[in-house]
């Protein structure tokens, strides 16, 4: 679970292709097409529900679960079959499904799933059901998040189910004459059904099936007012509930290939150049700190360097004082001085960070090139799972090469904390929720034998993976300082207002949080509103750009420090870039309004749980980048001067 927090915030998209691994499937004139149904799913509660939970109708030998991976039950999915009969070209009007009479719970489980917003999610051929709506006559589609289930009137005091349906198909003709599913869309109706004569049917009568109806007209919006309570479906006890569809075959020149491509773009929501204003803001950010490196830190170190080493030939009677030489030089006895505060930690957060990174960049990659995509549901799950169990070698390889260097005694223990501390908080948060989650009856709960599954990866995988990458950084020399490290620490003088380290580690995270703010915000709708986000070609630019901005403010702040005669940079170096991640979760405050949440706590707890999981895994992230950076900065500058 370690993988996913990190890996969430940087979700993002490509144009849509074809995706290796996913068949075509091509049916026959009259052929059976199975409707899929998965979990209910709602922006305002976050917790999905199994859609057999509500007075549905439900297939004549009862609901069967569909072939899932371990990624599509971490990810709450819970795919079924239905009673919906539907043959290719096969059209169908007013087909009656089933009649429900709804007792009390029935009927108070129904009303407050939704007014909670709750969603249906349907599936046909791997296509999750678009929203179809029709206004002045003029038909429009949104492709992600499913259709509702019903909706409350304008009081908010009556339900009304949308019980008749209305299943649009799209389908493109072979030229072997065999026929492929391009399209799905739903159009839900509320109907109160009327037989003639104010005939209602029992659902048990033989003769229910053949008997017409008053209540289904050609086009259903034309003749349905949600104004009128005479002609919708309210929810209320004792209630007879009909259920009917129709379905509807449309010839698309749309190639099978093709078909995901309006899924994930929705061009008329998210237009593309909103994305290219990001990147180029982005750019043009790392463009100026790119110069200010330049002009400031390679200006200024070639004359820092130039003087040291002329001041470092002169004899004896000619060198200056001490007191003539000032700046970074000065801290040379000490700047490679173990941190003063837990050197195990920060060996831990560094090796944790470096494999949450490559995870991250990995699954951005082959996201990118079209080995993960929404087409293979789970696959992106799945992906994160194993790169951060093969990455665990880079991060016990990382701690353990830093830990020699501090010349560290408890090398087990910080291997054992390299593999445990985030994993294991991560389960540990991931048990809390499932657990709640359960007691909630909600398909997002994993079963107890998936749990195990994903403890055994990582006990029996993950953990033998990071002893591996750390016995093989002890074994490897150790790493040497330029300079030598006094036995008595200098003492750090009082620094200007500008330059106090609690300054500098709170306010530097702005520049590397800007340079990523406007992506941020359609990462956060895909997480949280069930919107589709599938651009990982502008997330891995974005990502390249998050990375470098880090670490050239963080050089910055680091040179600054050490020229204030600072030497205690570790921590400060891995705070400043790692502080990206404290103003990520204060956004991720400010947002959460956007969400409409119900009063719910299970709610709040699960999108601030995960959200602080999340920053949590960008702290580490970009914290490992800034010290590596500075590691590498200050090694190179101290050895470029002669000290004595």
């Amino acid at each position: 679970m370690a993988a996913f927090a990190a890996a969430a915030f940087l979700m993002g998209s490509s144009d849509a292709f074809y995706v290796p691994g996913v068949h075509p499937l091509s049916f026959e004139k009259g052929e059976d097409v199975p409707l899929k149904v998965n979990a209910l799913t709602s922006v305002h509660t976050q917790i999905p529900k199994d859609y057999y939970r509500l007075p549905f109708c439900k297939p004549e030998n009862g609901p069967k679960m569909a072939s899932e991976n371990l990624g599509e039950f971490l990810t709450g999915n819970k795919i079924q079959d239905s009673p919906y009969v539907i043959q290719m070209l096969t059209e169908k009007r007013c087909s009656k499904l089933c009649q429900i009479r709804l007792n009390g719970v029935d009927a108070l489980r129904l009303q407050k799933h939704i007014k909670y917003g709750y969603h249906n999610n349907w599936i046909i051929d791997n296509l999750p059901s678009a929203n179809v709506a029709v206004s002045n006559g003029a038909m429009q589609k949104h492709y992600a998040g499913g259709f509702p289930i019903g909706f409350v009137d304008t009081n908010e005091k009556d339900a009304y189910i949308f019980n008749h349906v209305k299943i649009i198909i799209d389908y493109h003709v072979r030229d072997d004459g065999g026929y492929r599913v391009v399209g799905f869309g739903v159009e839900p109706t509320s109907v109160k059904h009327r037989f003639p004569g104010g005939f209602e049917w029992d659902g048990m009568a033989s003769d229910g099936f053949h008997k017409e109806l008053e209540t289904c007209p050609t086009a259903t919006t034309d003749f349905i007012s949600q104004d009128s309570v005479e002609t919708v479906q309210v929810v209320r006890a004792g209630e007879q509930i009909l259920f009917t569809y129709d379905v509807t075959w449309i010839k698309s020149d749309v190639a099978w290939t093709s078909r995901w491509d309006v899924y994930l773009s929705e061009d008329h929501f998210v237009p593309p150049q909103v994305h290219w204003y990001s990147i180029s803001n982005s750019i043009l950010v790392v463009l100026f700190l790119s110069l200010v490196v330049l002009s400031v830190l390679v200006r200024n170190l070639r004359r820092d360097i130039a003087a040291y080493n002329s001041l470092a030939i002169l004899t004896d009677e000619e060198e200056g004082d001490e007191e003539d030489e000032k700046g970074w030089k000065l801290v040379h006895a000490d700047v490679f001085r173990p941190p003063q505060n837990r050197p195990m930690l920060y060996c831990v957060f560094m090796g944790t960070g470096v494999q949450l990174g490559l995870t991250t960049l990995f699954a951005i990659v082959f996201a990118a090139v079209g080995f993960l995509s929404p087409a293979r549901r789970g696959s992106f799950m799945n992906a994160n799972l194993a790169f951060y169990m093969l990455s665990g070698v880079c991060a016990g390889y990382v701690s353990s090469w830093l830990y020699k260097a501090f010349d560290g005694k408890y090398y087990q223990m910080c291997t054992v904390l390299t593999a445990t501390l985030f994993p294991g908080i991560s389960f540990a948060i991931f048990i809390f929720f499932n657990t709640v989650l359960a007691f909630h009856h909600s398909s997002a709960s994993v079963p107890f034998l998936d749990v195990l599954i994903v403890a055994a990866m990582w006990g029996c995988i993950s953990i033998p993976l990071t002893f591996v990458g750390a016995f093989v950084g002890y074994k490897k020399d150790k790493m040497e300082f330029p300079t030598i490290t006094s036995s008595i620490a200098r003492s750090i003088p009082e620094p200007p207002l500008t330059l106090n380290p609690w300054i500098g580690m709170t306010l530097t995270g702005i520049i590397p949080f800007a340079a990523a703010y406007v992506e941020l915000f359609f990462i956060m709708t895909s997480l949280w509103m069930n919107q589709f986000y599938y651009v990982f070609g502008f997330t891995l630019i974005v990502y390249i750009i998050l990375i470098i901005t880090c670490a050239e403010v963080t050089l910055l702040c680091v040179y600054y420090q050490l020229c204030a005669e600072n030497h205690r940079w570790w921590w400060y170096s891995f705070f400043c870039s790692g502080s990206v991640s404290f103003y990520m979760f204060g956004y991720s405050i400010i947002w959460f309004g956007s969400l409409e949440a119900s009063k719910m706590p299970i709610t709040y707890l699960l999108y601030f749980g995960y959200m602080f999981l999340i920053s949590f895994g960008m702290l580490l992230v970009t914290g490992s980048v800034g010290a590596l950076t500075s590691l590498w900065f200050v090694r190179t500058i101290f050895g470029t001067i002669k000290v004595d």
